[in-house]
């Protein structure tokens, strides 16, 4: 099971520091300060203490159950035919109830136990999507980040390639259509500017919503990160993985469980109980007659009870906790299914991702030449103004592209160990390697 504390531990031998975050924040720093301020995790965890008391509550009811009583009293006497009397009594006593047979407790007590495993594996799954959810907030960011880089960037170019569409209009050389069209493309490029802007600013709050602090500087993910097939590269392995991994299948099993067991509960409301006592009384006489001066008793047996009959109470019960279990093993059977596809979607997905990366990084190879081209041509006559903006405006939706490309394989690889149950703050770690402070906002201002 997932713990915090083995978590900062870990951080700790990696030798990460973690820095304040209204300077730089890496991926490991967000997510403490998630793991920190999370209210979901900290409610999960309150229903798996508890539950974990309540298995002890269950276990109570097949342990010896051990009772003090005590008492004083005086009394006052009047008669018409004898003498007042006055005295005093005093008793106390202790028993003892050993359970000696007892199905519907022994039963409960198992359905608790099967209880307190599905509380694990729903504190397990909060964590697992804390992870997710900060991660995926975390390179949000650094999407809209690139988002705006590119599209600054573009709008800087298009400025340019509209002043010079009218130097060259003044001069004679091109048609006032021209400088329109330079326009026109600069105007939207300053749109797409204010959108990614935006969009910026929601990705930060998202962020900012999970850890509780308003981060603006993140680190960015190192040029050569790896793009490569997660281990195991087999799509049969991580089936099996999740099949017997999956905190939500697991979730499930241990559900059907509690309902079995739950099941054996009813059932035995038709078994006899059977109990081994033991008990002990003194009373204590303090008045006239000294036969009543003090009395002992002390006694041990059996008590035997077989419910006859409950009003059909017990038959309803058995066949409700039987229709409960057929709806468990259901709603397994659909996890399962569900598991398995997205196993099989996110291995899927992930091969796409890593094609697209390498497309996209050569795509803008190809982009760029073409734009060096298209600008050459048009200097020379042969090419016009609409031609240089789409060259333009192709390479820099390459640049955002190939950004994409490299986040959507990053969350793709953390969402399938999610579906196998894998996932764990040392993916945040490993991440974490390849993350680098963020260059100044003038270094990639130029394209």
């Amino acid at each position: 099971m997932l713990k915090k504390i083995p978590f900062a531990q870990a951080l700790l031998l990696t030798g990460i520091a973690f820095s304040n975050p209204a300077l730089s924040t890496d991926l490991a720093t967000a997510y403490k300060l998630a793991l920190d301020y999370d209210s979901a995790i900290a409610a999960s965890n309150a229903s798996l203490m508890a539950q974990r008391e309540g298995e002890s509550q269950a276990l109570a009811g097949l342990l010896p159950q051990i009772n003090l009583s005590a008492g004083a009293a005086h009394n006052d006497r009047t008669a018409d035919q004898a003498a007042d009397d006055s005295y005093v009594t005093s008793t106390y006593g202790v028993s003892l109830t050993q359970p000696v047979f007892r199905a519907q407790t022994w039963f409960s007590y198992q359905a608790s136990k099967s209880n307190t495993k599905i509380a694990e594996a729903q504190f397990e799954i909060s964590q697992q999507q804390l992870i997710l959810d900060v991660s995926t907030a975390y390179f949000n960011v650094l999407r809209a980040q690139d988002q705006l880089t590119t599209t600054q960037a573009a709008e800087a170019a298009f400025k340019r390639q509209w002043e010079q569409s009218k130097e060259r209009f003044d001069v004679g050389l091109i048609a006032i259509t021209e400088v329109h069209e330079a326009r026109a493309t600069y105007d939207s490029s300053q749109t797409a500017r204010i959108r990614a802007e935006g969009n910026l600013d929601i990705a930060l709050e998202s962020l900012s919503r999970l850890t509780g602090t308003r981060i603006d500087t993140l680190s960015v993910l190192a040029e050569d990160f790896p793009i490569t097939q997660p281990a195991p590269t087999n799509l049969n392995a991580w089936l099996e993985q999740s099949l017997a991994n999956n905190l939500s299948v697991k979730a499930g099993r241990y559900t059907l469980e509690t309902l079995q067991e739950s099941l054996k509960v009813e059932k035995s409301g038709h078994y006899p109980t059977l109990d081994l006592y033991a008990s002990y009384d003194n009373s204590d006489f303090n008045g006239p007659s000294p036969a009543d001066d003090n009395q002992n008793q002390a006694s041990v047996g059996l008590s035997f009870n077989l419910p006859l009959y409950q009003g059909g109470g017990t038959q309803a019960s058995v066949k409700k906790a039987r229709y409960q279990v057929e709806e468990a093993r259901h709603n397994l059977d659909t996890v399962t299914r569900n598991v398995k596809l997205d196993t099989t979607r996110y291995y899927r997905t992930i091969n796409t991702d890593i094609q697209t990366v390498n497309s996209q990084k050569q795509l803008i190879v190809s982009r760029e030449s073409a734009l060096e081209a298209t600008r050459a041509g048009y200097s020379v006559g042969t090419r016009n103004i609409v031609e240089v903006l789409d060259a333009e405006r192709n390479y820099y939706l390459a640049l955002f592209d190939y950004a994409t490309a490299r986040y959507d394989y990053v969350i793709d690889t953390l969402l399938i160990k999610q579906a196998a149950g894998t996932l764990s703050p040392q993916d945040i770690i490993d991440l974490n390697a390849w993350l680098r402070l963020a260059p100044p906002a003038s270094a990639s201002s130029n394209p």
